[in-house]
């Protein structure tokens, strides 16, 4: 239960700095570090996912 709240919270998050990197920040670096740091989220949500799909 608790992966499957960390998961979808970091897929949150993710939505959230994408929007942020794209539109908000103006700086280039920035924005590309903050949406590397949004796919990795959207990366270990994934991970995370996959045992709460798959059941125990």
């Amino acid at each position: 239960m608790w992966l499957s709240f960390i998961s979808m919270g970091s897929m949150a998050v993710a939505a959230v700095l994408i929007y942020v990197a794209r539109f908000v920040i103006k700086n280039r670096i920035i924005s590309f570090v903050l949406s590397l740091f949004a796919w990795g989220l959207l990366l270990l949500a994934f991970i995370l996912m996959i045992p709460v799909l798959g059941g125990s």
